[in-house]
């Protein structure tokens, strides 16, 4: 069963840095695309970061400059450095895993122009205030 695990999440200032990690387990994450997204309270879900299959990579215009996803195959882990954090960056962070075919909970991020499946952890909760 396809599984992801975020952790990493905390409380910042404006300027700090994070760095999120999501564990996967039932897949390799190298065959799939996966993506961090982020929930703020009254905002819509945000598509942050993703990284293909094939290494490539994707950011919001909102993180460009400041994010970097990077994924570690002997660890089945992929990573979001978020640097010059600011107090818009605050929300709960998620990842998810691309979905290889259709499915019915599914749903499309124009920031990592994939399909993803619509499954979600517990998530990270990033604060960022002084």
């Amino acid at each position: 069963q396809l599984q992801l695990v975020e952790s990493g999440g905390g409380l910042v200032q404006p300027g700090g840095s994070l760095r999120l990690s999501c564990a996967a387990s039932g897949f390799t994450v190298n065959d799939y695309g996966i993506g961090w997204f982020r929930l703020a309270p009254g905002k819509e879900r945000e598509g942050v970061s993703c990284i293909s299959s094939d290494g490539s990579t994707n950011y919001a215009d909102s993180v460009k400059g400041r994010f970097t996803i990077s994924r570690d195959n002997a660890k089945n882990t992929v990573y979001l450095q978020m640097n010059s954090l600011k107090p818009d960056d605050t929300a709960v962070y998620y990842c998810a895993a691309e979905s290889l075919r259709p499915s019915p909970a599914q749903f499309y991020s124009d920031t990592c122009s994939a399909f993803f499946l619509d499954s979600w952890g517990q998530g990270t909760q990033v604060t960022v205030s002084s």
